[in-house]
């Protein structure tokens, strides 16, 4: 049995990604047991450090407190059950990483990258200086690995020709499909869920909304979340009936939220990131029977296929009609529903983890017939 140890300050309950990881490898046959101790800051407060570098001491000293707590656990695992298999560093984890290649030398590194954090500081604002010491900070957590997890071809794309990397798409929780079954849906009623960050093109929804209000649509939308952009959709949504905003729902029960509507919007900003990135946010919809809109980006296309309904990215208009056609046909709308659920089995736990397994198996293969030679060689076979 494949001995995972998964690693680092992240945090399961605000960025599933890496607990959707754990789950998959687990149902695949591995042990995989954790050190963690999660930090709290959000993947918007990270960002925010950019634009305030002088909250960098205080977040420093966070992290050094929860490295000598990482360290400590980690040694006392050694000595108490050996050497594993593999490390997993989880999502968000560029300095986590460091700390692991200095702690178990000899061993797999597997990060999960799922952001540059250099592409996405500059997506959300910064320039100059401060994207080149993140995309520094990006390198060496990429060196530092043995094996690099992205999201899609397109962040795969952005490595270096000597690097290691495979794609493992987001996928979706177990809490998400469970929600499905236990759903009763609004009629036609949309959401939305997210940072209102540049990557998810709120804007553009706010103003596809107030398209289908001047013609006298007006089904039920909900928006939750806060962020960037919050203020600037807030303001030109407010006086509309439809609309309500929820500023923040508990991880645990947004997918119970979610499930209870007909239709889930994804992201449609036209911001390089946007382009590079399939959001958990789609994966989670499908996987809870929603009927996903979307941009109509190369790496959305290529995962979703037909099981998603595609826009132009940034534009109000084509989303507006986007959301016409499926309030005015019923059938589609169910139809599309029944696809969305359908193409989700594809991105559960088990299913996205399948290329990890492969290449650890492929490495302990190797690993196996490596020695075997060394041993041959030394007896004189």
């Amino acid at each position: 049995m494949t001995r995972i140890l998964a690693f680092g300050t992240y945090n399961k309950r605000k960025h599933p990604r890496v607990g959707i990881i754990i789950d998959g490898l687990r149902q695949h046959g591995c042990e995989v047991r954790e050190i963690n101790h999660p930090l709290t800051l959000s993947t918007a407060g990270r960002v925010e450090l950019l634009k305030k570098p002088w909250k960098l001491l205080g977040f420093a000293a966070d992290v050094m407190g929860l490295w000598i707590r990482l360290r400590r656990d980690a040694k006392r695992w050694i000595r108490d059950n050996g050497r594993p298999d593999a490390v997993l560093v989880g999502y968000m984890g560029h300095f986590d990483v460091l700390l692991a290649h200095h702690l178990f030398h000899g061993i797999p590194i597997l990060l999960d990258h799922l952001i540059f954090a250099g592409d996405t500081a500059r997506d959300r604002g910064a320039s100059g200086l401060k994207v080149k010491l993140l995309r520094h900070l990006d390198r060496m957590a990429i060196d530092a690995s043995s094996l690099v997890l992205l999201d899609t071809e397109e962040h795969k794309a952005m490595l270096r020709p000597g690097d290691h990397g495979i794609v493992v798409p987001v996928g979706a929780s177990e809490e998400w499909y469970e929600a499905r079954s236990n759903a009763h849906k609004r009629d036609k009623g949309i959401i939305f869920y997210g940072l209102y960050t540049p990557l998810q093109g709120t804007p553009v929804i706010a103003e596809a909304i107030r398209l289908l209000a001047k013609r006298g649509v007006t089904p039920h939308v909900t928006l939750v979340g806060q962020g960037q952009d919050y203020d600037a959709v807030h303001s030109r949504l407010e006086r509309l009936e439809n609309v309500e905003f929820i500023d923040w729902v508990e991880p645990e029960d947004l997918p119970r939220l979610v499930a209870e509507y007909c239709i889930a919007l994804g992201i449609f900003s036209t911001t390089p990131k946007g382009l590079h990135v399939v959001p958990n946010k789609v994966y989670q919809s499908m996987a809870a029977g929603c009927a996903v809109i979307t941009s109509d980006t190369a790496p959305q296309r290529r995962e979703l296929g037909d099981s998603a309904l595609f826009t132009q990215p940034g534009s109000s208009e084509a989303l507006s009609e986007a959301i016409l056609q499926l309030l005015e046909n019923p059938s589609k709308l169910e139809g599309l529903m029944k696809d969305a659920e359908r193409s989700s089995q594809r991105f559960t736990a088990f299913e996205i983890t399948r290329p990890i397994v492969r290449w650890l198996q492929a490495r302990h293969e190797f690993a196996v017939i490596h020695t075997s030679r060394i041993t041959d060689q030394r007896e004189g076979r």
